[in-house]
Order: structure tokens, then C-alpha cells, then sequence
């Protein structure tokens, strides 16, 4: 096989693994895959994506002469990495990116920052403080949520730094922003607990995986559509299982949590 040969898969791996990492649908992952291998008139190339991994090769007279495979563990997404991609699969398939330039952007694309920080606990506190209002609650109720959204943020910037696991940090920080809530609650700030809780565990809630998982039912993968739904239910378990168990330790303690 030629060289080129091999720098196209190798850049059609990265791709996939980029938009798989970075919370792709499987057919979108699987179908610009393909066309970036057609563009660059890479013959008898095939691929399989599940939401995890991917496996793609290239084979010439009926053998196999290279093949990739790659582990993409589930991840935080980025949509404008997902968008600048799309951006270099459709330049690539209308003939005006060379392979060499190609690259170079997959470089500038893996390197796309996420939002600054400061930005990211501001648009967390008041999108708590929204959902809340949204939900019911009232405008104290909404200034309890934005404490407690911003604390949240706080504390998933503290619990990516020292890697923790997706269920730990899930359970504690949604246990977080309820003792949050309910502090907040007692000093007088707020009215409704549930509607303040509601609010505030928003920003956890898994809605991206259970929708992409529904959409690759559609599509016909079943394997990863799986695998993203039972991610999504883990999530929304380990967030009931944080609120419940400060909801209990207040009750047992005496306080009117006031959850209707």
C-alpha cells in the first residue's frame, strides 16, 4: 500500500476519534470517515464505530495492509470541535484541502479550548437560576439555584482535576448543591427546596448521551445506543442517589426540607 495510503487512514482515525470523543452521533463518525477516505480516493476502506471505539483498515488486492484500532473512552464534549471538523470533512470531499494541510487543521482543531472557566461557572449559575424559575420557582428560590449552580461548577472543575470517577462526581456533586440548598434554604434565602434542587442539578443532567442514544437507535446501532443509554440512566441514578441521601440526613435530623 502507499504511503499516502497510510496517512489517510491515519487521518481518518484521528477524525472519528475527535468527533466520537467529543459526542458525534455513530453514523455521523462512521459516514465522514468515509468520505474524507473516498475524497482522498482511498479504495476498499472500511470501518466500524461504536460509541467507545472505533476499528478501521485498508486493504489492496484482497489483503489487509493496515488497520486501526482505537479506544475512545466516554468524555465532556465539545461541540465546536465536532462543528470545525464537519467544517474540514466537507473542504476535504470538495477537493480544496491537500492531506498535509488536513493534518495541520486536525492539529489546531484537537487544541480548540473549552470555554474559560470564569465563563463556564457564570453560564452554570445562571442556567441553575433559569431552570429554576422555568421549573416554578420563585425569584428567591432562582437566586438560591444560582449559588448553588455556581458552587457546582466549582466543584466539577475540582473533581476533573483529580479525575474522579463519572458516578463519584456525580453523587457527590449533586449531594453538594441539595446540602447547598438547603443551607441556603435555612438562612432564608428561597422558598421551595425542590424547585431550588430541580434548578441546580440541571447542569448534570445527561440529556446530550440520552439523546444521541436515542438518535443511533434510529440509525440502527443498537450496540452503542445501548451503551450511551445505560451511561445516561447511570448518570440519572447516582444524581438521585446524592439528593436522596442529604434529603434523609436532613430529615432524620429534624429540618422541613419543604420538598413537595
Amino acid at each position: 500500500m502507499k504511503e499516502d495510503g497510510k496517512k489517510v487512514l491515519e487521518l481518518t482515525v484521528s477524525v472519528g476519534e475527535i468527533l466520537l470523543k467529543n459526542g458525534a452521533e455513530i453514523f455521523r463518525v462512521q459516514e465522514t470517515m468515509e468520505r474524507i477516505a473516498r475524497a482522498y480516493r482511498t479504495e476498499n476502506f472500511h470501518v466500524y464505530v461504536i460509541s467507545n471505539g472505533l476499528f478501521a483498515s485498508v486493504d489492496e488486492d484482497g489483503r489487509v495492509h493496515s488497520t486501526e484500532v482505537r479506544h475512545v473512552p466516554l468524555s465532556a464534549p465539545h461541540l465546536g470541535r465536532v462543528a470545525a471538523l464537519n467544517q474540514l470533512s466537507r473542504e476535504i470531499e470538495a477537493g480544496s484541502c491537500p492531506l498535509e494541510e488536513a493534518f495541520a487543521r486536525l492539529e489546531e482543531v484537537k487544541h480548540l479550548p473549552y470555554s474559560p472557566p470564569a465563563l463556564q461557572a457564570l453560564a452554570c449559575a445562571v442556567g441553575s437560576a433559569c431552570f429554576s424559575f422555568l421549573f416554578g420557582g420563585g425569584l428567591l428560590d432562582s437566586a438560591a439555584a444560582l449559588v448553588s449552580g455556581f458552587v457546582l461548577q466549582l466543584f466539577l472543575f475540582a473533581a476533573g482535576r483529580y479525575r474522579l470517577s463519572k458516578m463519584v462526581t456525580n453523587i457527590l456533586a449533586s449531594a453538594l448543591v441539595t446540602l447547598c440548598g438547603f443551607l441556603l434554604l435555612q438562612a432564608g434565602l428561597g422558598r421551595q427546596m425542590d424547585k431550588i434542587i430541580i434548578g441546580s442539578i440541571i447542569p448534570l443532567v445527561p440529556g446530550m448521551a440520552l439523546t444521541t442514544s436515542i438518535r443511533d437507535f434510529f440509525n440502527g446501532d443498537y450496540v452503542s445506543g445501548a451503551i450511551r443509554l445505560i451511561d445516561a440512566l447511570l448518570i440519572g441514578a447516582c444524581i438521585a442517589l446524592g439528593v436522596g441521601a442529604v434529603l434523609k440526613m436532613c430529615s432524620l435530623l429534624g429540618f422541613s426540607v419543604g420538598v413537595a
